[in-house]
C-alpha cells in the first residue's frame, strides 16, 4: 500500500494561530466496488482559492463510500495541522456530506468508525461547514484519488511478493518521513540552568566534545538524506559536527529556532520567577501565556507544525536528522504523539539526546526513540 502527501504552504495567518478559513476537497474511489480503492484531499486557502496542501493514498480492497470517508479523514488531518480555525468540506458524495451535516443516519457497521474519526477531527475546528458539489468541481481530488490506485497498481506490477510492503501495524500505509532530532550540545547557559531561547551561545569546549559524539553514533546510521538545522549558532555548531562526517550539507530552517523567551532570556527559574512572579507562575501551566516580550508555547507549536509540514513537502519518505532546541524537539514529539500541552512539562531532554519520530503520508505517526545519551558514555 502507498500514499503521498504535500503540503505547499501554510495558510496566511495573523499572528502564528489566526488562520484563514480553508476548504477541504475530498474524493474516493473504488475500482470494482469493492476493489482497489484510493483517496484524494485538497486543501485550499479560503481567500485565494491557492493550494495549501494535497493529500492521496491507496487503501486497498474497498467500497466507494469507505474511500470516500478516508479522503475525508485526510483532509481534515491535513487542515488541522495546518492550523485551521474553520473549515468549508466540499465532496461530490451525497452520502457521507448528509451522513456528516447529522441529516442522515450512519447505519452501516464498515461506515461508523471512519464517522466517528472524521467527527473527532472536526471538533478540532471551531468552525465546518458540509456542501455537497458535482463531480466536475471536484476534479483536483479525483484526480488524486486515481493516481493513488494507479500507483499502487504501478508499484505491484514492479515488486516481488515477497518484497512488497506491508501496513504499519497501527494501520499507517505509505513510506514515513523519518525525523532524528538532535538536541545541541552544551553552552554556558545551559551550564547554569539559565533560559537560552533566541540569545545566539556558542557551544563551550564540552558541548563541542557532545556534538562531536553524537555525530560518530548517527554517521553509522544508513540512509540519513539531510542534516536540517535552528538557524542559531549552537544547533550550528552541532549539525556541523555531522555534516563534516557525513559530507551532506546543511540547510537552516528558521521554524526550528528555540523559543523566544523574552525578558527572561539569560536568567535562571529563580530570577524569572521574582521578576515576573504572576506571569511566570501562569506560564508554567498555560502554553497560551507569553513570557514578557516573548513567544507562547501555543505559538511554537505552530510554529513547529509549518515547518514539519514544509520539510515533509520536500523531503517526504526519507531520513532526515533535525538538529534543534529543547522546545522545538518537545513539539514534534508531542505531535507525533497526538497528545496534550502537558507533556510539554513532564518531558526531559538532554544536551544532544537524540530521539526518533515517523510521519506518515496518511496522517500517522510514531515514536521510535526519546533522549538517548548512550553515545556520551
Amino acid at each position: 500500500m502507498g500514499s503521498s502527501y504535500t503540503a505547499l504552504r501554510g495558510p496566511r495567518t495573523r499572528g502564528y494561530d489566526r488562520p484563514v478559513k480553508v476548504i477541504v476537497e475530498a474524493d474516493g474511489g473504488s475500482r470494482g466496488n469493492p476493489g482497489p480503492a484510493g483517496y484524494g484531499a485538497v486543501v485550499r486557502d479560503r481567500l485565494s482559492g491557492e493550494t495549501l496542501a494535497e493529500r492521496k493514498g491507496f487503501i486497498g480492497v474497498a467500497t466507494n463510500n469507505v474511500a470516500e470517508y478516508q479522503g475525508l479523514i485526510a483532509g481534515l488531518r491535513a487542515a488541522q495541522e495546518l492550523g485551521a480555525a474553520a473549515v468549508e468540506v466540499r465532496m461530490d458524495s451525497k452520502l457521507v456530506v448528509e451522513q456528516m451535516s447529522g441529516r442522515w443516519k450512519i447505519k452501516h457497521p464498515s461506515m461508523q468508525p471512519l464517522a466517528r474519526e472524521a467527527q473527532a477531527l472536526a471538533r478540532h475546528f471551531g468552525a465546518i461547514t458540509y456542501e455537497w458539489i458535482p463531480r466536475e468541481r471536484n476534479r483536483q481530488a479525483d484526480r488524486l484519488a486515481n493516481e493513488a490506485m494507479d500507483d499502487e497498481k504501478a508499484e505491484k506490477a514492479e515488486k516481488t511478493e515477497e518484497g512488497a510492503k506491508q501496513p504499519h501495524w497501527s494501520g499507517a500505509v505509505g513510506e514515513p518521513t523519518r525525523l532524528i532530532l538532535l538536541r545541541h550540545g552544551q553552552t554556558r547557559l545551559s551550564v547554569d540552568r539559565r533560559y537560552s531561547g533566541r540569545g545566539d551561545h556558542p557551544l563551550t569546549e564540552f558541548g563541542l566534545e557532545q556534538a562531536e559524539k553524537a555525530a560518530a553514533r548517527l554517521s553509522k546510521v544508513d540512509g540519513i538524506e539531510g542534516i536540517i538545522s535552528s538557524p542559531l549558532g549552537r544547533a550550528q555548531q552541532t549539525a556541523g559536527k555531522l555534516a563534516e562526517k557525513t559530507g551532506l550539507e546543511v540547510v537552516t530552517h528558521q521554524g526550528l529556532i528555540e523559543t523566544d523567551f523574552g525578558t527572561w532570556e539569560g536568567l535562571t527559574f529563580a530570577e524569572a520567577a521574582k521578576q515576573d512572579p504572576e506571569i511566570h507562575r501562569r506560564w508554567l501551566g498555560d502554553t497560551s501565556v507569553q513570557p514578557p516580550n516573548g513567544e507562547s508555547f501555543d505559538e511554537v507549536n505552530a510554529r513547529v507544525r509549518k515547518a514539519r509540514s514544509e520539510i515533509i513537502a520536500k523531503y517526504g519518505g526519507k531520513t532526515l536528522v533535525l538538529v534543534s532546541h529543547v522546545t522545538p524537539i518537545k513539539t514534534l514529539l508531542r505531535q507525533a504523539l497526538d497528545v496534550g500541552p502537558q507533556f510539554l512539562f513532564r518531558m526531559h531532554l538532554d544536551l544532544t539526546g537524540v530521539s526518533i519520530a515517523e510521519f506518515y503520508p496518511d496522517g500517522h505517526a510514531s515514536v521510535k526513540l526519546v533522549n538517548d545519551t548512550s553515545h556520551l558514555s
